[in-house]
């Protein structure tokens, strides 16, 4: 608004202005082609007779903020976060911490992908034009169509963040062995587990997100069972040897790739999520062998969905956080608690790379 207010006497009506809005962040944020924005918005506003007559204010608008606009963009006052969140992440982190969270939530979020793990990781970088990130996942450059790139039809690979490739790296050795994925649509973790060998079973209760699962299961030729139920009510009688539970959360870890999010989120969220993901631990441990090991996620960066609920999990089940040789995963040695064996990422890591999602990592196993 504060772009579009220099070059406009006063805001037009809500769906106008939204279109404005949409064109102004591809073209300064996004760094889309001016010429492919502004034929879009023209476009639109062309599709019915009352927004018609502003097509030739964003025609020209437009083209203006492309050639002024664009290099200062990134100078403009950095959005901070709301009151009650950002409150309570500075006492957590420190203000010049969040502050640079911020900061990163305004260079948006890259697309990562995982390869398969008997592919040649160099052949797929150059292939792909990407960057090999330390922790073993591509990131593609730009924002190119997914479906035209090299092996996404063959199935070779699949999108996923960089941080959320990591859940399932803290299984170990899965092959052969019977794997819960709890929460799984839309399916990269169920992927990544099932590439590695594993009898996966994949439970989720939304029908529309498992759609995509199957699909990319299908895609890339890789088997799972997938169970459309909600957890905690499942009546089975299985144990498993090995359980991903990536949890429902905040997902103020993701702000950076949805920053509409701080909009649709409250404090008063937090108290029902915590309790969702302790009745999650909860189940999860009951179907846990005896010598299993269960690996808890959340892309939150508040404690409550992490070091909190993993403490308290620990003195309800007798559990124990197993140590993690975090170098193996090409993570920074800061990132990683060796006092309780957690691993704590933030969006301004890999600050020079690009950043990654927000997330909170443990694997645990009985005590006794």
């Amino acid at each position: 608004d504060v772009v579009l207010g220099e070059y406009l006497k006063r805001l037009p009506p809500t769906i106008p202005l939204n279109i404005l809005r949409l064109a102004v962040f591809e073209i300064c944020a996004e760094k889309t082609s001016p010429y492919a924005v502004v034929d879009s918005a023209v476009s639109l506003m062309k599709k019915t007779r009352k927004l018609a007559k502003f097509s030739g204010l964003a025609n020209a608008v437009l083209r203006k903020i492309s050639i002024t606009r664009v290099d200062s963009w990134e100078s403009e006052q950095v959005t901070k976060l709301p009151n009650w969140l950002r409150n309570k992440l500075v006492s957590v982190y420190s203000e010049k911490i969040v502050s640079n969270i911020e900061i990163s939530h305004m260079q948006g979020a890259q697309l990562d992908i995982t390869l398969k793990p008997e592919l040649n990781v160099q052949e797929w970088v150059e292939k792909l034009d990407a960057l090999l990130l330390p922790t073993g996942s591509l990131r593609l450059k730009g924002s190119p169509q997914i479906s035209t790139l090299p092996g996404y039809q063959e199935g070779m690979w699949w999108v996923q963040d960089a941080a959320a490739a990591l859940p399932a790296k803290l299984l170990g050795n899965v092959k052969n062995k019977n794997v819960l994925d709890v929460c799984a649509a839309p399916g990269g973790k169920t992927l990544q587990i099932a590439s590695m060998g594993a009898n996966v079973t994949a439970v989720d209760k939304s029908n529309d997100r498992l759609k995509l699962l199957r699909n990319n299961l299908d895609r890339t030729s890789l088997l799972a069972t997938v169970v459309q139920t909600d957890f905690i009510s499942w009546n089975t009688n299985d144990k498993f040897d090995f359980i991903l539970l990536d949890a429902p959360c905040t997902a103020t870890g993701t702000i950076r790739r949805h920053p509409d999010l701080p909009l649709l989120k409250s404090e008063k969220d937090l108290k029902t999520i915590i309790k969702l993901q302790a009745n999650l631990i909860d189940k999860a441990v009951s179907m846990l062998s005896s010598n299993g090991r269960l690996v808890f996620s959340t892309c939150s960066l508040l404690p409550e969905e992490g070091e909190l609920q993993i403490k308290a999990a620990i003195e309800r089940h007798n559990l124990k956080a197993v140590t993690v040789r975090s170098n193996l995963l090409g993570l920074e040695p800061g990132w990683y608690n060796s006092h309780e064996d957690t691993i704590r990422l933030r969006p301004d890591h890999w600050k020079f790379l690009g950043g990654l999602d927000g997330f909170f990592l443990v694997a645990l196993e009985r005590a006794s």
